[in-house]
């Protein structure tokens, strides 16, 4: 035991605690796994008394080879599935994080529930799929304080057809901006910044506005991700959006936020 300002401090109970702590996020989970592998690799070199130069040798190559390994591996995740080393339990309020995903689930499950019954009554979305969807892309970071970053434009000149879309979003914390016309999106352009544009492709402009829009948008230098949502889901169209510069082209709710918010998650 150790004495600290009068009180006894049990170094044991102070790792527990720290356990406990780590374990309640992958990333605090692959932590506690580093930290007990090296301290016992550690202890075993220190206290091997009785182990020969030879059979030091290994020991000594994974003290100085592992840290390297583990940082290539730690920067690998954090560049292609960050959103994964984070539980409920890194966000402010656990109760606020479980609110947010099942809202986000519901309106994504009724938004696909309605383009399903176009074409088949009986159909039913895959709701645990949806989920699995939005949890998977649910945003983090200080970067998301910007308000920008978790900004979206729709463009529709019929913005009551993707209501539930739209909640789906506002449910995760990206706000929406709704344009009914290229030229009132391009204005809006103008004057602000955005993570994505979405944008359906017939309008009263003509049959292949959302096109028109895409072209007028890069003919700007403007790269901001593109996405077309609409009745399609061809592998013609969506081969002949990504010709055009679009970042992706779906007629599934779950499939545009998944891109979206990945989108989002991307942005510089």
């Amino acid at each position: 035991m150790q004495q600290k300002a009068g009180k006894e401090v049990n170094p044991l109970g102070t790792f527990t605690q720290g356990a406990k702590s780590l374990s309640r996020s992958p990333l605090g989970i692959i932590a506690l796994f580093i930290v007990l592998v090296y301290g016992f690799a550690s202890l075993v070199t220190t206290l091997g008394s009785s182990l020969g130069p030879q059979e030091r040798l290994p020991l000594v190559y994974f003290l100085v080879i592992f840290p390297v390994l583990v940082l290539a591996v730690f920067a690998w995740l954090v560049s292609c599935h960050w959103r994964k080393l984070y539980g409920p339990g890194d966000y402010r309020d656990e109760n606020n994080f479980v609110r947010m995903t099942t809202m986000a689930t519901a309106s994504l499950a009724a938004a696909a529930s309605s383009r399903l019954g176009e074409g088949n009554p009986a159909a039913q979305p895959d709701v645990a799929r949806i989920a699995d969807t939005v949890r998977s892309a649910f945003p983090s970071g200080e970067r998301m304080n910007e308000p920008w970053r978790r900004s979206v434009l729709w463009v529709d000149d019929q913005p009551q057809n993707n209501v539930y879309e739209g909640r789906a979003f506002e449910s995760v914390g990206v706000s929406i901006t709704q344009a009914e016309s290229t030229t009132t999106a391009l204005e809006l352009l103008r004057r602000s910044q955005f993570a994505a544009i979405i944008s359906d492709m017939g309008r009263r402009e003509g049959q292949r506005e959302g096109y028109a829009l895409l072209e007028a948008v890069r003919s700007q230098g403007n790269d901001t991700p593109f996405f077309i949502y609409a009745g399609s889901n061809s592998p013609e169209h969506r081969q002949e959006a990504a010709r055009r510069g679009a970042q992706g082209s779906t007629n599934d709710p779950e499939e545009l936020f998944r891109m979206v918010m990945n989108a989002v998650a991307q942005t510089k």
